[in-house]
């Protein structure tokens, strides 16, 4: 996405414009839990206008505009820093003149509470019954709204104190000869989540990295998740890593999940909070609505007003079918790194119940964990998680009840990982010896009904149990997941590093050449850093250090193009020369999962 972003939680200032100025497009403001509580912030001076002279998330420097050779008699810094819930922004006018300057300046400001799904969706939604209000209220700009029940409000305040109008603020002051003032904005909306206690937002936790490049890119990914954690809702004290900015920033099961496994030797606290909040928010019963059912873990959690409403239907919404196992992966590993008892002693109830999903509704007892499409949610329930992203070789999309590869291994390994809990921990040999002979079984079955005729791994099995059979990048997964025996998953490796796949960035979601390959697609072609790391991670596994070494030069490469943060998603068009990669022009920044991504490289 292109602009600037700075996050704080849950709270986010997206700024398209040059100079960071908020215009009210459908990609700036200052978004807060959903609800975006400035729709405009536009610096105004009268008098000639100003030049930007240089600009950049936190600070824009102007002066006005003058002849080739006369000298500007003021500059302007403009400084924004974003804390939960609120938006801090200072101008510091210096004057460059033997004389007392008099200067306007001040905002226009606005404030339309635009629900996120408005802006980046094609639907349009009756809110005529909405009541919003602006007034000034002393030395206090307030903006209200409310709808339904949901209410927000924007509370603007200027300092020094300032003209207020509805829709702007305006100082008149005297620069002194040669000197400067200073004037702030301070713009707070609420409700929203408090500041993280006892969490600092860096504390400077880095491992030492020998290598420049890795050790660039893993410093920027742990701000970026500094950056990103959130209170968990309902856990109080603990914290989860937000998705990503600006649409993502709330709790998603699979994004939060993968996340902190990547994170994990580095940020353990993440895994907890994560871990504690899904089991806290696990389905207890059976409700289409949403996709519930009992044992199944939560795909995202939000409490914006379309969400609050039911208009949308993501408010506490289960449709994915991979986070389940991914909740029993991260608990496993936790406590193996950890040795955590406690956790994994608290926890134990809803690991038997996310097993019990899997082995229930989740179809895994006897063939594999399957979703169906839910309208008006999600089309598909994995990670690839677009309309057209699960499709043949031909194009053909995958219908009916859909067993995509990668959920397959992901409850390999958790069903594993389970079993030695339950020895370890949980003192029950007997379920533990069965979870790891369903483990077995899935495997065999497995590559009975996955191999496709040219070695390599069918992206998922449709609605018939016909393998569907486009060549995705969604076999990484299964080589990390270690689901694939040695002669397959070599022959699976050395398919994944072919230039079909690998774009001298990172691997493509679907490898060139195919019908419904589209570099510029999300999820048909595009690369995905978190999902090549974990294709890395997989080469790695499988005895391929030189391969694994290659594709992650690839994705250093492209890191150091963004001062060392990798994007959400890139395009898949193939690296050339000293260019950098073709960006994504939706991709969200910071995103959780690609800030780990370097995280998971330095396990390797």
């Amino acid at each position: 996405m292109s602009g600037h972003s700075a996050v704080a939680g849950t709270t986010c200032l997206l700024t398209a414009a040059a100079g960071g100025e908020v215009n009210g497009s459908i990609v700036d403001g200052l978004f807060v839990d959903d609800c975006r509580h400035v729709s405009r912030l536009v610096l105004r001076v009268p008098g000639p206008p100003l030049r930007i002279l240089r600009s950049d998330p936190e600070s824009t420097v102007y002066a006005p505009e003058t002849a080739r050779h006369d000298d500007p008699p003021y500059a302007l810094v403009r400084r924004r820093r974003v804390q939960p819930g609120r938006l801090i922004e200072s101008l510091e006018l210096t004057s460059f003149v033997a004389d007392p300057r008099t200067v306007r300046v001040g905002y226009e400001v606005a404030a339309d509470f635009a629900d996120q799904f408005e802006l980046r969706s094609a639907n349009s939604f009756d809110k005529s019954d909405a009541v919003r209000r602006a007034e000034v209220v002393g030395d206090r700009l307030i903006f209200s709204y409310a709808r339904r029940g949901f209410t927000r409000t924007t509370t603007v305040c200027a300092s020094p104190a300032a003209r207020l109008t509805t829709d702007s603020i305006q100082w008149t002051v005297v620069v002194p000869p040669l000197g400067s003032v200073t004037l702030q904005v301070t713009v707070s909306a609420s409700p929203h989540a408090e500041a993280l206690d006892g969490h600092a937002a860096d504390d400077g936790r880095v491992p030492t990295v020998a290598r420049d490049d890795l050790a660039r890119c893993v410093r920027q990914g742990l701000a970026d998740l500094d950056a990103l954690r959130m209170p968990a809702p309902g856990v109080p004290g603990a914290v989860v890593p937000a998705a990503g900015a600006p649409w993502f920033l709330t709790v998603f099961g699979r994004d939060s999940l993968l996340t902190s496994l990547f994170a994990l030797p580095h940020r353990p606290e993440l895994a907890a909070g994560t871990l504690r909040v899904l089991a806290a928010t696990q389905g207890r019963t059976v409700d289409e609505s949403r996709v519930e059912e009992p044992g199944k873990v939560i795909h995202e959690l939000r409490g914006g007003e379309l969400a609050t409403t039911g208009e949308v239907p993501y408010a506490r919404y289960y449709g994915s079918v991979d986070a389940t196992p991914l909740f029993l992966m991260l608990l496993a590993a936790h406590h193996e790194l950890t040795g955590d008892d406690l956790l994994a002693k608290a926890l134990e109830e809803p690991a038997r119940a996310a097993v019990r999903w899997m082995l229930g509704p989740g179809g895994l007892a006897t063939g594999y964990l399957r979703y169906r499409t839910d309208l008006p949610g999600l089309v598909h329930h994995c990670w690839k998680d677009s309309a057209n992203s699960i499709v043949f070789r031909d194009g053909t999309p995958a219908a009916g009840p859909v067993a995509v590869a990668e959920a397959q291994g992901y409850a390999y390994r958790a069903l594993l990982g389970t079993a030695r809990l339950a020895t370890r921990v949980w003192a029950d040999p007997a379920w533990s010896a069965t979870l790891t002979a369903t483990a077995a079984d899935l495997r065999d079955r497995f590559a009975a009904d996955f191999r496709l005729p040219d070695g390599f791994v069918a992206l998922a099995l449709d609605g018939t149990g016909s393998a569907v059979d486009a060549a995705a990048s969604n076999a990484g997964h299964l080589l990390w997941c270690g689901l694939l025996g040695d002669e397959w998953a070599a022959t699976v490796a050395d398919r994944l590093t072919r230039d079909d796949f690998f774009s001298g960035w990172g691997v493509r979601t679907l490898a060139a050449g195919q019908a419904p390959y589209h570099p510029l697609s999300y999820h048909r072609g595009g690369v995905w850093p978190h999902d090549t790391a974990i294709a890395v991670a997989g080469l790695a596994a499988t005895g391929r250090p030189a391969e694994a070494a290659r594709i992650a030069d690839g994705l250093l490469a492209a890191a150091s193009f963004g001062d060392g943060r990798l994007p959400e998603v890139m395009t898949g068009l193939a690296r050339e020369g000293g260019s950098g990669p073709v960006p994504y022009p939706h991709s969200c920044s910071p995103q959780a999962w690609a800030a780990a991504a370097p995280l998971l490289l330095l396990t390797l």
